[in-house]
């Protein structure tokens, strides 16, 4: 990757984790992490969670925009 190429993209993954900051912030993704397939135990003294629906739509969402990314690239 050419150095005159490397700027743009730091910039554009900036603003992608400033955007993504502001959606956290602002509440907007309390879904993520209590989808339907998500196990959760509580009990008195112990605390399990697994997010698997959620790993798995996070794995599909970042493979789309990786491989959006690639064929701009």
């Amino acid at each position: 990757m050419l150095r005159s190429e490397l700027g743009p993209l730091l910039i554009g993954v900036g603003v992608f984790l400033v955007l993504l900051g502001v959606l956290v912030w602002s509440g907007a993704l309390n879904w993520f992490g209590r989808l339907p397939g998500d196990i959760r135990i509580e009990r008195d003294t112990v605390r399990v969670y697994v997010p698997i629906v959620s790993m798995l739509v996070l794995s599909v969402v970042l493979t789309l925009l990786l491989n959006v990314a690639r064929r701009w690239f």
